[in-house]
Order: C-alpha cells, then structure tokens, then sequence
C-alpha cells in the first residue's frame, strides 16, 4: 500500500491585506507570541495592544501598500508559487501545503487537512534557513500543538535550520553573481533579521556565547546559535561566490524597541561603509527566503537612502530566492532525506 507523505511549508506570515485593520490585526497576532516579544504576558498584552498594535498599524500599512502587488503580499504569493512546484516535482505520493504561523493560509487549516485525508507521516520545512526561536521555534511549537490534540500522532518530521545546505548557497550565489557580473562593487553587505541578545544568550549551551568572536567559528558549541549561523551562511556564501573576508560585512536589521540587539546594527553599518569610501554596494539579506517589507523596502529603499544620504552612490539589493529553481530542488532534496 502506497502511503502519502504531507509536506507543510510554513513562513512567518503577512497581512491579508495592505488595509491598517489588516495589518493591526496581524501585528497583534504576530507580537502577542511570547517567543517573539518575550517579556512578561501582563506587559506584552498592553504593550501590543495599547501601543504598537494602535499606533504602528497606521503606518505599516502605507509601508505595506508599497510592497503589494497585483497578486497581493510577495511573501505570500511566492509561497503559493512555491507550493506548486514543490508539489509538481515530488507527484501524487506526497500533499504539499503552506501555512503561515500568523495569519493565512493557516498552520491548524493545513494540519486539518493532513488529518481529514489520515497521512501517516508529515515534513515540516520552516522557511527559515537559520534557526530562532522566534521564528522555527514558534512554528514548529504551532505545529506541535495541533497534533498533540489528535488521536494518531503521525511520524512527525522536522527540518530545523537549512542555511548550510549547498543547494540554498548555491541559489543565493547564483542571483548574486548575476549582479557582480554586471558591476564592480566596493563591498558586500549581509544582513539578517535581528533578534534581542537575551535570545541568543538564553539559548546558549553551556553558557558558550559571549555576542563577541565566538561566532568567528561555526562548531558544535555554537551550532545551535541563531548568530553563529548568519555569520556561517555569510562564509558560505562569501566562498561560493568568490569574495573575500575583508570586502564583506555581516549586520543585522529590523530591530525593535530600545533593549540590546545583536549587533552590528544595519542601520549603523551602513552610513560607516559610505564614509570611509565603499561607492558601491551590493546587499543581500540571507534569513529571508521570499521577498518582504525587510528585503524590498527595508533593504532595498530605506537603506538605499541611507546610503547616498552618507555619500554612497550605487546601492543594489540583491533579490530573495521567491521561486528560483535551485531553491526548489533545495526543498525537494530537504523533503526526500526527511521522509
């Protein structure tokens, strides 16, 4: 007997609509998840929803209306896109579905969907090539939490982290030396989402990381470190592309609030490179694998405008994977070895 295979892609998740009720809804979900803002719940619970929710929709949404497409939110419809093809290469012997861990389309819709049709085994691929808390805990947690109410737990699958797979770096590598082969750039910028030290450190085995060198390395003390990852995918990449250590530099963006964030901050990198001379910039965002508010207008337009702002002139982002046949046959091989 032939037995399917449910595979569930899961992102973090956008608004249904770039419309401010849209997205204060998807802000209170989104910061609400105490793995995202982990502070005391009383506290989250009136900070979200008497301050950032009321008073940050508004002006996400404009930010949000500049990102929408015709097809709607790129996070999403290149979800939908990626679906599809993953589905088409690996054929009728596996159910291919995509949930978000806010939002829609759901992850508890998707895992009722693996229930009603009895699917014996089930790979779970976050999209998130590094692993955080934040963003793989949360939504392996969501997913967890579905299948613990059922009455026959499946063969549960989990890919944790993929930024070291050679068919990610080669997709990113391939997007990124189409740009080098058609313009000379004085740097390289790798960016990836930030996350407040207290994650990191709490996450550190055996009281390991220091937020300092000791990322300079990437081994077993430090394999489950979201920073010593990032720095890793930039080794990575850096080598598959050719570039040496001294013309490229790791920073993080989007951060929030006044507590310490991992550093280098983006948004102090940035005006540093444009001062001491780097013309050119190429800028590629590795913990992101659709584009998003944090690639297109992030990185790709208020970054750009810090930039020639500090003297910079040409500042090009390099684009996230969306649908790029090598990160499709990446998340078949991930499935393949995983079920």
């Amino acid at each position: 007997m032939n037995m399917k295979t449910g595979v569930l892609l899961v992102n973090l998740g956008t608004p249904d609509s770039p419309a401010t009720g849209d997205v204060r809804k998807y802000l209170r979900e989104f910061l609400m998840d105490y793995r995202v803002l982990d502070i005391n719940p009383i506290g989250r619970f009136f900070l979200v929803n008497g301050i950032i929710a009321p008073f940050r929709a508004p002006k996400s949404a404009k930010v949000y209306k500049q990102l929408w497409e015709d097809r709607g939110s790129p996070l999403k419809f290149y979800g939908e896109d990626v679906r599809d093809l993953v589905q088409q290469a690996l054929g009728d012997d596996y159910v291919v579905r995509l949930g978000m861990r806010y939002q829609s389309p759901s992850i508890p819709s998707a895992m009722a969907d693996f229930k009603a049709q009895g699917i014996p085994k089930i790979v779970v691929v976050p999209l998130f090539p590094q692993y955080a808390s934040a963003s793989t805990g949360s939504a392996t947690e969501e997913v967890m939490k579905e299948i613990s109410s059922w009455n026959i737990i499946p063969q549960v699958s989990i890919i944790s982290k993929f930024f070291d797979h050679p068919l990610f770096i080669q997709a990113f590598a391939e997007i990124g030396k189409k740009y080098l082969e058609q313009h000379h750039y004085d740097h390289i910028v790798f960016s990836y989402h930030g996350l407040p030290e207290r994650q990191i450190l709490r996450g550190s085995v055996q009281n390991y990381c220091q937020l300092g060198n000791c990322c300079g390395k990437y081994h077993q003390k430090n394999s489950h470190c979201y920073r010593a990852q990032c720095f890793e995918t930039s080794r990575l990449l850096a080598s598959a592309m050719g570039i040496s250590e001294e013309n490229y530099t790791n920073c993080f963006q989007s951060r929030l609030g006044k507590t310490p964030w991992i550093k280098p901050y983006a948004d102090d990198i940035i005006p540093e490179l444009a001062k001491k001379g780097k013309k050119k910039v190429l800028f590629f965002s590795p913990s992101f694998v659709a584009d998003c508010l944090e690639t297109t207008i992030e990185g790709g337009v208020e970054y750009k405008e810090l930039f020639e702002e500090n003297g910079g002139e040409h500042w090009q982002l390099v684009e996230s994977l969306n649908k790029h046949p090598r990160w499709i046959e990446c998340l078949i091989d991930l499935v393949k070895k995983n079920s």
